[in-house]
């Protein structure tokens, strides 16, 4: 019988403990290949370019049409696995997110290449949030949840780790169109396997849909990074660039009353009302522009600046993923036992170290400094994640922190957005004469803007770890438990 909006699933049925396990290998592959594509993707760039004779802004849509569409959706996608029910959106994501890989795989161009990563996007957005209630909805007792939380945390790092590696070697030994192959049966598998195992399930009460609210957030979120992207080409001062960026400046402008209005809104206004949430958010935004920027110029400088194979680009920044890694498992305890404002201190030292570090990048940099600029950035990122979730949903009453921590999710991609488009333009501006002799100069400004990514999640460890910070965050709890239910009608 089909699944209707309006007829509530009953409660499944206690899993066995192996079936458990089942689900969270499930869950955990759809995370892995979506984790393995955001460092694999990066580290193929320059093989692209040769093969599509792609121009650097082409280089740049490749990764931004996969994050601005996937930061697009995901709050949609969350809301609509638990309308229409969690498994069948999770397969519908495994089976869009396997066709886009295939079809990036065939792309006979630039154009057909951002198209499919778009439609990977599309699948992308319904796997994370979709699975990360799945599991919620599975592991019902608290220890057994947090340890299976915390194995689907540990996949994040390992398919950093592997994702230049295993991207070098696919890139080296068949080709760029090799590391959307991966994807393939990984994505095939799991498609299989949750029908097998998933049981479906579906909120009682889910939130209505959003549709002026989700359309004017794709049209911030595209026309600012369109206009980013374009700039270089077209001139910061044009008019078409100037629009973009009017355009997104009016959707903001729209889209905050409207949401504030909404009985049931895409994005709850009221909790940046908590200066925990709200600094969660831009130290999200800032972490995780840091990360794509960072990834994104030394790529290109490892590879057409140094001359380094694919294979060996990735060798190279083995250490960075490596103490991410290391790093993340020990970032959550602290958090566990201290809090989150040691893991983000660290995390904004140490990140701002290694863009200050890479201020004076030439093409004779010796390799030592590299390595510690390599090593400062994977232990910063690897302190980073856990606060972030941890600082977002402090202090929100339970009902809300799922909605909270997808907020969080977004404003990553968001960041990664952002940094491609805002660090990747202004190094392309700066770059004078031939590419090669050129890049390390004009990469400057993008290592100085990867440094103050770091000072501003220092400052902002800081402030929302403050006695003020933690009392508005039981403000804003207080005012969210007594104000009336946004979704006791939305179903």
């Amino acid at each position: 019988m089909p699944i209707t909006s309006r007829a509530p699933l009953s409660p499944a049925p206690a899993l066995s403990p192996r079936r458990r396990l089942l689900v969270l290998a499930i869950c955990c592959m759809s995370l892995f290949i979506v984790g393995l594509d955001n460092t694999i993707v990066n580290i193929a760039l320059p093989a692209i370019r040769r093969d599509l004779n792609a121009s650097m802004s082409g280089l740049q849509w490749i990764i931004d049409a996969y994050t601005v569409v996937l930061a697009s959706l995901l709050m949609l996608a969350g809301s609509t696995g638990d309308r229409v029910g969690r498994r069948r959106t999770f397969q519908t994501g495994l089976a869009l997110f396997t066709l886009g890989s295939l079809m990036c795989s065939l792309a006979p161009g630039l154009g057909w290449l951002i198209a499919a990563r778009a439609l990977q996007a599309v699948g992308g957005s319904m796997l994370n949030p979709v699975a990360m209630s799945i599991i919620t909805n599975t592991f019902t007792e608290p220890r057994e949840r947090a340890r299976a939380i915390g194995v689907w945390g540990g996949v994040v790092g390992i398919s950093m780790a592997l994702g230049p590696l295993v991207g070098g070697t696919l890139v080296d030994s068949v080709g760029w169109q090799a590391i959307f192959w991966i994807n393939i049966p990984v994505g095939l598998a799991a498609f299989a396997l949750c029908a097998l195992f998933v049981p479906e399930s579906r909120a009682p009460r889910p939130r209505r849909v959003d549709p002026v609210g989700q359309a004017l957030v794709i049209v911030l979120l595209a026309t600012l990074t369109y206009g980013f992207i374009e700039a270089p080409s077209a001139g910061w001062a044009s008019p078409r660039t100037l629009g973009c960026f009017a355009v997104a400046a009016l959707a903001l402008a729209v889209l905050a009353p409207y949401e504030l209005r909404r009985t049931d809104p895409l994005i709850d206004l009221r909790f940046f009302r908590s200066a925990p949430f709200t600094g969660a958010t831009v130290i999200a935004v800032c972490g995780f522009a840091a990360l794509a920027g960072f990834l994104f110029v030394n790529t290109l400088y490892l590879q057409d600046v140094l001359g380094l194979s694919a294979l060996h680009a990735g060798l190279y920044t083995l250490p960075m993923a490596g103490l991410t890694v290391l790093c993340a498992p020990l970032s959550g305890r602290i958090v566990g036992n201290a809090g989150p404002r040691v893991p983000l201190l660290v995390a904004g030292v140490t990140m701002a170290a290694s863009g200050l570090i890479m201020t004076g990048l030439a093409a004779d940099t010796p390799t030592w400094r590299l390595m510690a600029a390599y090593v400062l950035f994977g232990v910063g990122f690897g302190m980073l994640n856990a606060p972030i979730t941890n600082t977002a949903v402090s202090g929100m009453p339970r009902a809300q922190a799922g909605v909270a921590a997808a907020v969080a999710s977004t404003s990553r991609q968001i960041g990664q957005s952002l940094g491609v488009a805002v660090i990747g333009s202004l190094v392309t501006s700066a770059v004078a004469g031939p590419f090669a002799a050129g890049f390390p100069r004009a990469s400057h400004i993008g290592w100085w803007i990867v440094a103050g990514c770091g000072l501003a999640i220092l400052l902002l460890g800081i402030l929302t770890t403050t006695g003020w910070a933690r009392c508005s965050a039981t403000r804003t709890a207080e005012r969210l438990a007594h104000a009336p239910d946004r979704t006791a009608d939305a179903v």
